[in-house]
């Protein structure tokens, strides 16, 4: 059974909820061109993955 809307306080709520906080997405650094990209992901901008050529893309040409 539900416990009464006044019987739990603020304080007590709120550390019930305290593992509900969004976290930030991980984000790494291009090797090739400095763009900021997720890691283990091909790069958008310069279409390099662990410093090889993976994709061409019309930036790079």
């Amino acid at each position: 059974m539900a416990v009464p809307f006044r019987k739990v306080s603020k304080t007590r709520k709120r550390m019930r909820r305290s593992h509900n906080a969004l976290e930030a997405v991980g984000t790494t650094v291009c090797k090739e061109c400095g763009a900021v990209i997720k890691p283990h992901r091909v790069c958008k901008k310069c279409g390099s993955y662990k410093g090889n050529k993976v994709i061409a893309t019309e930036s790079a040409e």
